[in-house]
This record gives C-alpha cells, sequence and structure tokens, in this order.
C-alpha cells in the first residue's frame, strides 16, 4: 500500500468510501456480514482511510461502519464522516436536538465522541 503523509497522518492512498455498501431489499438494508469482510480485507491490504457520512444508505452506513471498525485497534484507521447541512431536505428527522446530540454522541461507533480535527 502506498501512505501519503497528510498534516503528520499516515494515510493509505486508497480510502473505503462507504456511500455504495452491498444491500438487500433496499438502500438502507445493508449487508453486515458482507460489508464486515470488506472492512477487514481493506485493513488487512493496508487501507486505513473510511469514509462516510450522515445521509449515506438512509443513515445505517455510520452505524454499520462504526461497528465493522469497531473490532479493529482504534489506532489502525482513520474515520471521516459528513453532515448534509447544505441541504434541509437530506436531514429527514435530523433536528436541532438531534443535530446537537450528534456532536456529543459518536453515530459510527455508539460510543462517546472523539476529536480529529
Amino acid at each position: 500500500m502506498i501512505y501519503k503523509d497528510f498534516q503528520g497522518l499516515k494515510l493509505s492512498a486508497l480510502g473505503m468510501g462507504c456511500m455504495r455498501l452491498p444491500v438487500g431489499e433496499g438502500d438502507a438494508d445493508v449487508d453486515v456480514a458482507t460489508t464486515q469482510r470488506m472492512v477487514d480485507y481493506a485493513l488487512e491490504h493496508g487501507v486505513n482511510y473510511f469514509d462516510t457520512a450522515w445521509g449515506y444508505h438512509g443513515g445505517t452506513s455510520e452505524t454499520v461502519i462504526g461497528e465493522a471498525l469497531a473490532k479493529h485497534p482504534r489506532e489502525s484507521f482513520y474515520l471521516a464522516t459528513k453532515f448534509p447541512g447544505y441541504d434541509p431536505s437530506n436531514w429527514g428527522e435530523f433536528d436541532d436536538e438531534s443535530a446537537s446530540e450528534s456532536f456529543t454522541f459518536d453515530r459510527a461507533t455508539g460510543k462517546s465522541t472523539f476529536s480529529e480535527s
């Protein structure tokens, strides 16, 4: 794997985008077992950068990826996520109260938020 230095971080040149995970009957029905195998394979082959977002797969991508990554040492990967604040139609049930909660609760891991700026 080729790695690039980015602001002192050793990031893999290839990352795993999580906008198009394998699904079952619908976009929010992510195939968790297959996604776990994909994440394991990526990490085993040097990928250490994962990119997801609140809106991917009907809001389930962050949770599924967080659970898959939780099986690995935290220092072995970097996780990026985004909130589509530019387009209120993407917010769904995401209101001011839950938006505030998202900054104190890590939806991807189901644990307390960590800051990586």
